[in-house]
């Protein structure tokens, strides 16, 4: 189902002939669609034109007593759309205006976009045809160039196509508003919310229908100009947030993904090192866990020149998982910016004698709401259940989980020049794990010079900050113990970055 989303305000001159156009275009590009208008307090005769296309159209009307403004009119048909909707995978919402600047013709193209796999599709409006006032074209020109959104020409063309699931994302534990800005401003705003949920987003050119605009503008182009000046720290903040979550979310990606992935078919497990091209030997699997007690690793997160956050990795602890000694690692993020902050705790326990996962824990507050995932893991029934699920699933013959696996990879030999594939997931539908080793290097961090290796680690079946798209970067220091000096990954948004802030360490003689 895709769901035409239009706020109205006194446009009966047109309102009536773009939702007319709509349904020229799904009747030449057949799918099915619902329109979804509101009328905010128009005092035209916008009403009874939208009361007699309501008869012939599949539509909803919403109407408001007192004007509310067109950022909460959008929001408003935007969670309309996500309330209606049973497969918010699928199904997604058009956002249009009702003077025809826009051009509805542009929408079988969005919609083909989401369809090749696009989750957010911006029409940028780089075009002008017909006439307006100078300062208006000024003001258009020039307000984008004030609220910018890396990989966006133009941020406030308000002329979008979304995932109905990317918006439930962008709203999940927040009961607050979505929108905090308004006009031009708040179409940047919910590009730059939507961003950090989306996948993938693309991008359609078109032209602003000026010639076809049956009234004259009410947009007060200094005002704008204004508007989206005092709006960049809002906007910033949206995208800091964005570089807040792929950190946290990424580094759980695979195991917190859909709750369904994991009765998918999945290859057959292999040893931890599979030959490539290359004609690699496989790597020698370690026997017990070399990480003393007490090792602990702080790492800065940044984005761009921001700093919006620390990650810290730490050796807690030696518990008994099922009789077997297991080592207890800790991966905890924490970070904010102005509104929100989010909190994140993944703890593994793995085999302290074959460095095998036993159970992994994901605990993860964000703008105030809280939820947790807990895996247990049967390396030798080849097994792993959830909580609160009753069926178990099939693992692989050596099972790490998110927070072992930057452990692990901290102990195989890397060889500079060579491709490894690691089938050590434990959910098996998100193997290999593919490593390239591609240089060395030398970094400054955490107070001194250190000699390294660049490698790639990539998951081309998974997600986040190692997935294909992401081009991820991970700097190794080149001598033993090996340590995770630092992490880059770029996004549509930017780029984020770990870097090692602290390391220490117990002294050789302690346990």
């Amino acid at each position: 189902m895709i769901y035409v989303c239009v706020p109205v305000h006194n446009e009966a001159r047109t309102a009536g002939l773009v939702l007319w156009k709509v349904r020229q275009v799904f009747t030449a590009f057949p799918r099915e669609y619902q329109l979804l208008v509101l009328d905010d307090a128009s005092t035209d005769e916008t009403r009874e034109v939208l009361a007699s296309y309501a008869k012939v159209l599949p539509m909803t009307v919403v109407t408001h007593a007192a004007r509310q403004g067109y950022a909460r009119s959008l929001e408003e048909l935007l969670r309309l759309a996500l309330q209606r909707t049973d497969r918010p995978k699928r199904d997604c919402a058009i956002t249009l205006h009702a003077d025809f600047a826009h051009s509805p013709e542009s929408m079988e193209d969005m919609v083909k976009r989401l369809e090749s796999g696009a989750d957010l599709v911006v029409v940028e409006q780089v075009e002008e045809r017909g006439r307006a006032s100078r300062a208006l074209r000024l003001a258009r020109r020039w307000a984008p160039r004030l609220v910018r959104l890396p990989g966006l020409r133009d941020t406030m063309s308000g002329f979008v196509a979304l995932r109905l699931i990317v918006l439930r994302q962008a709203l999940r534990g927040d009961g607050t508003r979505l929108l905090l800005t308004d006009g031009w401003c708040a179409s940047a705003e919910l590009v730059a919310r939507l961003t950090r949920h989306a996948r993938r987003r693309d991008t359609v050119p078109a032209a602003v229908r000026y010639d076809l605009v049956q009234r004259p503008s009410r947009v007060r182009p200094w005002r704008q100009l204004l508007d989206a000046w005092q709006a960049r720290a809002i906007i910033r903040a949206a995208r800091t947030a964005a570089a807040l979550l792929v950190i946290a979310t990424s580094l759980r990606a695979q195991s917190d993904t859909g709750r369904t992935d994991s009765t998918r078919a999945a290859p057959p497990a292999s040893a931890s090192v599979t030959a490539t091209a290359t004609a690699i030997a496989p790597a020698p699997t370690p026997t017990a866990v070399p990480f003393p007690v007490g090792e602990r690793l702080v790492y800065g997160a940044r984005y761009g020149p921001f700093s919006v956050g620390t990650a810290t990795m730490e050796v807690a602890g030696v518990d008994t998982i099922r009789a077997e000694e297991a080592v207890h690692f800790r991966f905890l993020i924490d970070g904010g910016a102005l509104w929100y902050h989010i909190h994140q705790n993944l703890e593994s326990w793995v085999g302290r004698r074959d460095f095998r996962s036993r159970r992994f824990l994901n605990q993860t507050e964000e703008k105030g709401k809280s939820w947790e995932r807990k895996f247990e893991i049967y390396p030798d029934s080849g097994v792993y259940r959830e909580t609160g699920r009753d069926s178990a699933a099939p693992t692989v013959a050596e099972p790490l989980d998110d927070a072992a696996f930057l452990y692990w990879i901290r102990t195989v030999p890397l060889e500079v020049g060579k491709r490894y594939e690691y089938r050590r997931y434990f959910r098996p539908e998100r193997n290999p794990v593919i490593v390239e080793v591609l240089k060395r290097d030398r970094v400054s961090v955490a107070g001194r010079k250190w000699d390294a290796i660049v490698v790639r680690p990539r998951i081309p079946n998974g997600g986040g900050i190692f997935a294909e798209r992401a081009d991820a970067r991970m700097w190794l220091s080149d001598q033993q113990p090996r340590i995770m000096l630092a992490l880059q990954s770029n996004f549509s948004f930017g780029q984020v970055t770990l870097k090692l802030k602290e390391y220490s360490a117990p002294p050789a003689e302690h346990p």
